[in-house]
């Protein structure tokens, strides 16, 4: 039986949440962009879903996934097949992928923003990453996000400056499409879980970080949340998680990667 550990990191507590976005997913690509959310899909390959297909970013598909950071001289990854552009479309098209990324803007219907932000259309204020192959993924395959900072400028008032992704809006659907063709899993941040499960697609709340309060969540989202009678407590990491996590993060790159702590958990 799994001991659950007394003494975490918000980060750690964040991975382990995410991880269970992959928990029923079986053999599909997992993509997670960013630390906790490759730390997570990793983490989900190592226990529960052992089924689920990682690559090395590259050419590679692994039987195991790849620790983070520089690796020693000698290490080897384990090399499983070939997996190069032509078969990662493969499966993006046909669904066989769930990816976790960190948008900078979520709105009520679930759409993202990773393109710009204020300003117009021709001159936005800021540029980002650019949507890139967002729009597709986003209608073809499971989606997750992973937000470090939960608050009303991620969480906002109205549309996203810049529309980037497929969410539950049906003004936006392209065309031959319906909502049952999205798929947002997960929405985990720094203060809690939700997803949009609530009534028409609305954004759920799942569970709370040890110390948070349901006020607090809804504080830092500019639109309304559907909270369940009972909201529970986001389950610790267990001794065991954690150890695997620390393997695959060698180099503690985890810790730099959330805003704050709620109280009750260690910086």
């Amino acid at each position: 039986m799994s001991t659950v550990a007394t003494d975490y990191t918000l980060a750690e507590l964040c991975i382990v949440a995410a991880a269970e976005a992959f928990r029923h997913d079986g053999e599909v690509l997992a993509t997670g962009i960013g630390v906790i959310p490759r730390l997570a899909a990793s983490l989900a390959m190592k226990t529960f879903n052992p089924d689920l297909m990682m690559t090395d970013s590259e050419a590679f598909l692994l039987s195991e996934p790849n620790p983070l950071g520089k690796r020693p001289a000698d290490f080897q990854q384990a090399n499983e097949t070939w997996m190069g552009f032509s078969r990662i479309f493969d499966n993006v098209w046909s669904g066989k992928r769930h990816a976790m990324l960190g948008p900078t803007q979520i709105d009520r219907f679930g759409q993202t923003n990773t393109s710009a932000l204020g300003g117009t259309y021709q001159q936005p204020k800021v540029m980002m990453l650019g949507a890139r192959g967002f729009p597709g993924n986003s209608i073809c395959h499971a989606n997750s996000f992973f937000v470090p900072g939960h608050n009303t400028r991620v969480f906002m008032d109205g549309e996203c400056d810049f529309v980037s992704s497929i969410g539950y809006n049906p003004a936006r659907l392209p065309r031959g499409r319906s909502l049952d063709d999205v798929d947002i899993r997960r929405v985990v941040t720094n203060l809690c879980v939700m997803d949009f499960g609530g009534p028409n697609h609305q954004i759920r709340l799942l569970s709370l970080h040890p110390g948070v309060t349901v006020e607090e969540v809804q504080e830092n989202t500019a639109y309304p949340i559907a909270v369940p009678a009972e909201v529970p407590t986001t389950p610790a990491p267990t001794v065991e998680q954690l150890a695997i996590i620390a393997a695959l993060d060698p180099h503690n790159q985890r810790a730099a990667q959330i805003a704050d702590n709620p109280p009750g958990i260690r910086a």
